[in-house]
């Protein structure tokens, strides 16, 4: 297969694109890699077949202090103007519901931190990305903020009782994730290090390094497979893609 060009924005050096990085690759991905300040404009997107924005440290409308947010805001509109595949994790998925019509606070109940599961609901079943998911699959959370109201456009596709809106879709091809598959035990561990009152919260023994490496392990099972197909989805021409569990082969 003809290698699938994307675009990953990473807002944040410590929350960089790593093993989905790595999954997208191996499945037939060949990423450019870009950091803030240097957000290209809509136009770079003629030269992908998918965008992915990750996660960071700032809120998804902090302007003043970040005023490339703006110029990510405008990509992933574009993108799903464009009908072009997305996937936004953490930060990213604020983003992508900003960008789109819908809202993001901080959560009501304060931060949510560590390792859990989420629940899929009824409308990921048939989804191409998610569907084949088990129904609590493993995630990680490490956020301050969340969508508090989903785009008109987008269908809620996973929750949580900390987190209402933790996976959904917008269009038929842009996805956001409010928790991380991405991460490493040291990513992990360095957020801990860095955001101490933040990990304060996380439940004993969430953050110490021989659960996040089992854990890991078990998120890379269930995880990784999503990487290809979301690959998959960006290799099918258009025209061809279905808001159902079925893609056709690229």
């Amino acid at each position: 297969m003809e290698r699938v060009r994307m675009l990953v924005v990473e807002p944040s050096a410590i929350a960089p694109v790593g093993r989905l990085g790595e999954w997208l690759s191996e499945a037939g991905a060949e990423l450019d890699v870009v950091r803030p300040p240097q957000i290209p404009g809509r136009e770079a997107l003629d030269e992908y077949a998918a965008l992915v924005v990750m996660g960071g440290e700032m809120g998804a409308l902090e302007d003043s202090e970040h005023p490339w947010l703006a110029d990510v805001r405008a990509l992933l509109s574009s993108a799903v103007s464009r009908q072009l595949p997305v996937l936004g994790v953490c930060l990213g998925s604020q983003l992508l519901a900003a960008a789109t019509g819908g809202r993001v606070a901080p959560i009501r109940r304060g931060p949510e931190v560590g390792t859990s599961l989420v629940a899929k609901r009824d409308a990921a079943v048939e989804d191409p990305l998610l569907g084949p998911l088990p129904l609590t699959p493993d995630v990680i959370q490490f956020h301050n903020d969340e969508v508090t109201r989903l785009p008109p456009t987008a269908q809620l596709l996973a929750a949580s009782p900390a987190c209402e809106n933790q996976a959904f879709r917008v269009g038929v091809c842009a996805y956001g994730l409010q928790f991380h598959i991405e991460t490493t035990p040291d990513i992990v561990l360095d957020w801990a290090r860095s955001m101490p009152e933040t990990a304060a919260l996380a439940r004993p023994g969430q953050l110490e390094r021989e659960h996040l490496e089992q854990f890991h392990a078990e998120l890379a099972e269930t995880w990784e497979p999503v990487a290809g197909r979301f690959v998959r989805l960006a290799a099918t021409p258009a025209e061809q893609r279905r808001g159902t569990r079925t893609l056709p082969m690229a």
